[in-house]
Order: structure tokens, then C-alpha cells, then sequence
């Protein structure tokens, strides 16, 4: 290979990789869609390979990009992090601090606490990324976590902050319509929100005994803001956290005294980020804000 390739290229190819196609790319990174294809095609002529065919489902990588995609991956969260890193000194609580959170408590959860965080921290900003599946804490691919597993890596510090209760909630105008469940074996004539190819969310539905079936899910998602949003909408009956589920007035817990299972939640940092006074301080924001959530008002 006579010249090193940039990482401009990379950051192409890896784009058209992930979207699966020149114009997704061209959108994601904001260029235009003849400037992506010509540089995928110069890219693939100075490595000699082909990385992309065409079919009828868009751009399919070939053996050997997706044998480039995990290099390119590794390279994209090292040039992240080198841009947060250096964002602002490590003992000045300013500047970028990404999060890792899973999708429900990044809509209906944490927001609230990012803005007690800017009141106290207005010269730090946050990049959040929503999703169910663990960040990579220790290639500091994310530089903060809220999971809803125990980390076990000894790399890593976490501090527990809250055991979430998980209640059954219905919208009032559902109620009205069909009756409010005083028991499981009410739950049988009514319409549920649920799952779709969660496992462990359809065990979760298996916990409402032998009256809710799959039959009766009204909708199957397993996006769990989706779900609230259904519930909150009328389509039926469905599980969500009981703190979100109890400040809003147009919602309804069924049967209070009943939990379908509790959520441990931790806040997660690596033990070298947690010297940096901006990770630090969004940390111990996270931390209190969690803990005073389950203290009464």
C-alpha cells in the first residue's frame, strides 16, 4: 500500500457499512452522495479489494469489510474520545461527557436529570447514546453508563442507585371503557401492550399467569417507550416503571399492590475517567438524582 489511508476514508466506509447505502452515508455524514461513492471507489482501489456489491436491498459488504469494520469501529470511539478528552482539562468540569443509557430511561428518566445537571454544571455538555445493549465502558467507548446489570469488571467503579418497581398501568379513558382488574384473573378480558421478541420481557408477561396471553396483546413492540406510549394512548394495559407511571395524571396503576418485578440500576464510570472532574461531577449528578427519585416528596 504506497500511502497511509486517512481516516476521513474510514469514516466513509464505516458510514456506508452501517447505513448500507452511499445515500444513508451521504445523509449521516452530511456530504454528498457522488463525493461518498468516489471515495468508497478510491478506497477500494488503493486496498485492491472489493467492499461493497449491489443488490436489490442496497449496498451488501463483502467478506472483507466486514473484516475492516471492526478495526474502522475501534478507530471511530478513538477519535471520539480523543474530541471529548479534549473538550476541555481534566480538572475543569467543562466540556463533553458521553452517556450511555438504556432507551426508556433515556426518554422518561433521565432527561429531568441532565437538566438539574446543567444548572449545576452549564459549562458541561452531554452526548447521549440510548440503548438496551451495554456500552463499552472499558474502551472508554462511552466515558459514563446508567445499567440495569451489575458490572463485573474490576476496572470499572458503579455505584448502585435505585431498585425500580415495575407496576401495571392503564390509561383512565381505557378504564373507563372496560373496568378496572382487581386481580390477575381479571386480567383475562382486557387488552394488553407487550413484547414483541424480547425474551426476557415475554417472561416478564409470563408472570401475569394464565390470564394475559399473546394473543390478547393488543400491540408487540419491544420498544419499551412505545409501550408507554400505547398505554398512554388507550390500547391497553401495560408494564412500566412505577415512578414514571405515577406522575402522570392520566394514568392509572392496577392493582398497587402488586409488583411484576423491580429494575437494580447502577451509575458506571472507568477508574480512570473517574479522576476527570467533568466525568466526576456528571457521576455524583446521576448518583443523587437517582437516589432521590425513591425518597418521598
Amino acid at each position: 500500500m504506497s500511502t497511509p489511508i486517512s481516516w476521513d476514508d474510514q469514516r466513509i466506509f464505516l458510514a456506508v457499512l452501517d447505513e448500507g447505502s452511499l445515500s444513508g452515508a451521504a445523509r449521516r455524514l452530511g456530504l454528498s452522495h457522488p463525493t461518498v461513492r468516489s471515495r468508497i471507489e478510491a478506497l477500494e482501489r488503493e486496498l485492491g479489494a472489493v467492499l461493497f456489491t449491489r443488490s436489490v436491498n442496497g449496498l451488501t459488504p463483502t467478506q472483507t469489510a466486514r473484516a475492516l469494520g471492526a478495526p474502522a469501529r475501534t478507530m471511530a470511539m478513538a477519535s471520539d474520545l480523543f474530541v471529548r478528552q479534549a473538550s476541555a482539562p481534566d480538572r475543569e468540569v467543562a466540556g463533553t461527557v458521553r452517556i450511555s443509557v438504556p432507551e426508556f430511561m433515556g426518554v422518561e428518566v433521565v432527561p429531568s436529570m441532565l437538566a438539574t445537571l446543567r444548572k449545576q454544571h452549564p459549562a458541561i455538555q452531554v452526548e447521549l447514546s440510548l440503548s438496551n445493549l451495554p456500552a463499552d465502558l472499558l474502551s472508554q467507548e462511552v466515558d459514563l453508563a446508567v445499567r440495569t446489570v451489575a458490572p463485573k469488571q474490576e476496572a470499572l467503579i458503579a455505584r448502585k442507585v435505585a431498585t425500580i418497581p415495575l407496576g401495571l398501568f392503564a390509561a383512565r379513558s381505557y378504564l373507563e371503557d372496560r373496568g378496572t382488574p382487581s386481580t390477575l384473573a381479571d386480567l383475562a378480558g382486557h387488552a394488553f401492550i407487550g413484547p414483541d421478541r424480547s425474551r426476557a420481557d415475554l417472561a416478564l408477561v409470563g408472570r401475569l399467569g394464565e390470564g394475559v396471553s399473546r394473543e390478547q396483546l393488543a400491540l408487540r413492540t419491544d420498544s419499551h417507550p412505545a409501550q408507554l406510549a400505547a398505554v398512554r394512548a388507550g390500547l391497553g394495559i401495560g408494564v412500566a416503571q412505577t415512578p414514571v407511571g405515577a406522575r402522570d395524571p392520566n394514568l392509572v396503576r392496577i392493582m398497587p399492590d402488586f409488583e411484576v418485578a423491580q429494575i437494580d440500576t447502577w451509575i458506571v464510570t472507568h477508574e480512570n475517567l473517574a479522576r476527570v472532574a467533568r466525568v466526576r461531577a456528571v457521576f455524583d449528578s446521576l448518583v443523587d438524582s437517582f437516589l432521590s427519585m425513591g425518597r418521598p416528596a
